[in-house]
């Protein structure tokens, strides 16, 4: 069940946002989503191709957070067919709340793996830029062709500040990217205020140095 196999899903736009459309629709999961679900789980515990739903409605959103953090379209493929075939296995272990939660989860934890067994030397995919210093975290998926500074910015986050920006990037809440994580919203907030303050002041640098060579 490999993102490749679907090519391109129902919401329209492409499954490399990063470099085609660089800002995806908002993951949007309000309680009515959350309730839809966890009723579709219960439904695949019981026939597994009811799964398919849930594959349809968050693929694409697992595939950018992959491609964003590994270096390829081939590893981040893989992972996310590697992501789907734990999720499916261990539906029995989800305990209700938010299912897009306890997905990045997996996607967190598989793409770990991938990084201790591949090592590569620039996993982070260029994501677009900080518009301007007052950017909030889905602006920064926008940009204007500038990928050395966007992996520059990135890459020079620390792992945990890096881990909650690429999982907001993906559409997750506070919220969810705690519990996916195992930290209070507390710890995310300051993780992502702390982590936009530094990518802020580095683009600020990064354009005065611009200007004083133009």
């Amino acid at each position: 069940m490999g993102v490749s196999d679907t090519g391109r899903a129902s919401s329209g736009y492409s499954l490399g946002w990063g470099v085609q459309d660089p800002k995806p629709p908002p993951l949007l999961v309000d309680a009515s989503t959350q309730s839809d679900d966890v009723a579709l789980v219960a439904d695949a515990r019981r026939d597994r191709r009811a799964f398919g739903a849930l594959y349809d409605r968050y693929a694409e959103r697992v595939y950018s957070y992959c491609l964003h953090r590994l270096d390829s379209r081939e590893a981040a493929e893989d992972a996310t067919s590697l992501i789907f075939t734990r999720a499916i296995a261990g539906l029995h272990r989800f305990q209700g709340g938010s299912f897009a939660a306890w997905l990045f989860a997996i996607a967190h934890n598989t793409v770990a793996n991938v990084y201790r067994e591949r090592r590569p030397e620039a996993p982070l995919e260029a994501i677009g830029e900080i518009a301007s210093p007052s950017s909030s975290p889905e602006d920064l998926a926008l940009g204007r062709d500038d990928q050395r500074l966007v992996r520059e910015l990135l890459g020079s986050l620390p792992a945990d500040q890096r881990r909650v920006i690429e999982l907001r990037l993906a559409g997750l809440t506070g919220a969810e990217i705690a519990e996916a994580l195992g930290r209070s919203l507390a710890s995310i907030k300051m993780l992502q205020a702390r982590a936009l303050a530094r990518m802020r002041a580095r683009t600020a640098t990064h354009e005065r140095e611009r200007d004083g060579c133009a």
